[in-house]
């Protein structure tokens, strides 16, 4: 029977029953074989998020904490609908600003700086008292910015963004193209972007973190442990338990139980592989540990001083000018009759708003994006760094069981070296915790901290790879090939 079946055999049949059950009980329960039984509890481990424990005499034990229920859902598709949303708000965000980056910073610029120009002219004419010079200004005004906005965003701009590749210029050449496009500096696109949300992010492989699983699977012999994943991932024990049922499933595992409790995941299919190692080599090399891997802090731009310079002064000139313009209450009307040289004008004559609300509104959101995210930063910088002092606190606890005393100083040590801050006593037992840890107080006072359900696990795990087999890697020899 199908694991997927099974489990739902076992869902009907066990609900309101309890939340522990052996595959014995599960069998009774529902009638099914005891290897359908197991295979279809392993599924609902994955699926309840279950945890699974050993007795010493070697049993297993499935236990579903929340029942057959799902009340993590609730806060999950919460948390889905309002990452969705800031998604979707900075999508909309990046759309706005990069859709109105040559009206809000390059265009208002030069229509205020037209606008200072035609001003100064109307001004001069008016005194002189030429009337037909202001129709030519209002020509020149915006004939500058045409042909400012052209050469600013032309594709052989150096402002601009896109990539021009003529058509009739062949393959190689372009390819020659698009590799010396690739070493150029960021476009002008790119930096206020960056400026006002932060550098882009390169998407998460979603399927990283199975990939380091196996990769580890294939370095231990096709067996492992919840420390080995745990030691790849970084995940919490409460969340490596449930996968690894799920793994079994995908990639046609087993469990075994050691006559001490150790429980091994076996993956004897996982070693099949056509690869030649080098020589002196057995097997593959393992991933490298998550305590290798900092969680660092994203810049806040990642632009240059030169760039962020010349976007600030360009919003912040946007900025004053639609407040001088707000002031004077410069609405399109007035400015047209100043231009024509027209002295005496009506006192009321409506808001600004093309020239002076909407550039102040943008401007200032503009200017409040960066300020925010700044003001967030050391937000996040404390929260990643407690996941740097979270992964220290695994390196200590993986790397010293069984071999070395794992002592509460220890833990302290690699927690002030990955945040530079002594951690609470709280801080440190609710990891050892997490990981399954007893406290144990010597009589000298010191305190150590015991994790007997990974120390069974590796004198389970050594036993079993020193048995593993090397033909269990090898495909055997080719009786039978297309191409003959």
């Amino acid at each position: 029977m199908a694991a997927e079946k099974a489990a739902k055999a076992l869902e009907t049949s066990l609900s309101g029953k309890g939340t522990d059950f052996t595959i014995a009980d599960a069998a009774a329960k529902s009638g099914l074989p005891l290897r359908d039984a197991e295979s279809g509890l392993h599924a609902l481990l994955s699926e309840y998020r279950g945890h699974l424990r050993v007795t010493s005499e070697g049993e297993l034990i499935f236990v579903f904490p929340s029942g057959f229920t799902k009340p993590w859902e609730t806060r999950t598709r919460i948390k889905e609908a309002l990452d969705a949303t800031g998604r979707a708000a900075v999508g909309i965000g990046r759309f706005v600003v990069r859709a109105w980056i040559s009206v809000v910073l390059v265009g208002y610029a030069l229509l205020f700086l037209a606008l200072v120009i035609g001003l100064a002219f109307a001004r001069g004419s008016s005194d002189r008292d030429d009337r037909g010079l202001g129709s030519g200004v209002i020509y020149v005004i915006f004939r500058v910015i045409a042909e400012a906005l052209f050469w600013t965003f032309h594709p052989f701009s150096p402002f601009a963004h896109a990539y021009y590749e003529p058509a009739h210029v062949h393959a190689p050449a372009r390819a020659r193209m698009r590799r010396g496009r690739d070493e150029k500096a960021p476009g002008f696109y790119d930096k206020v972007n960056r400026f006002f949300f932060g550098p882009d992010q390169p998407p998460p492989d979603p399927r990283a973190m199975e990939k380091k699983i196996i990769a580890e699977i294939r370095a231990q012999k096709g067996r492992i442990g919840l420390a080995d994943v745990i030691r790849v991932t970084g995940l919490p024990r409460d969340e490596a338990d449930p996968l690894m049922s799920r793994l079994m499933l995908d990639y046609d595992g087993s469990v075994e139980v050691s006559d001490e409790g150790g429980i091994v995941y076996r993956f004897e299919a996982l070693r099949k592989t056509v690869e030649q190692a080098p020589r002196g080599v057995s097997e593959p090399a393992r991933p490298a540990p998550i305590w290798y891997r900092k969680e660092r802090l994203a810049p806040l731009t990642g632009n240059d001083a030169g760039s962020n310079l010349l976007i600030v002064l360009l919003n912040g000139f946007n900025l004053l000018m639609s407040l001088y313009v707000l002031g004077e209450g410069l609405t399109l009307e007035k400015i047209s009759l100043l231009l024509q040289g027209v002295s005496e004008l009506p006192a009321d004559m409506g808001t600004p708003i093309a020239l002076g609300l909407v550039p102040l509104i943008f401007s200032i959101a503009l200017f409040a994006l960066p300020l925010l995210r700044a003001a967030y930063r050391p937000f996040k910088e404390r929260r990643l760094a407690r996941e740097n002092a979270r992964r220290a606190v695994l390196r200590e606890v993986l790397t010293r069981v069984g071999k070395a005393p794992i002592t509460d100083g220890a833990l302290v040590s690699a927690w002030k070296e990955a945040t530079g801050v002594e951690p609470d006593s709280k801080e440190i037992t609710r990891e050892v915790v997490a990981l399954g840890g007893d406290v144990e107080e010597r009589d000298d006072g010191q305190v150590r901290y015991r994790f007997p359900d990974f120390e069974a696990e590796a004198a389970a795990l050594e036993a079993e790879r020193e048995a593993a087999s090397v033909e269990e890697a090898r495909v055997g020899k080719v009786i039978f090939s297309s191409e003959n």
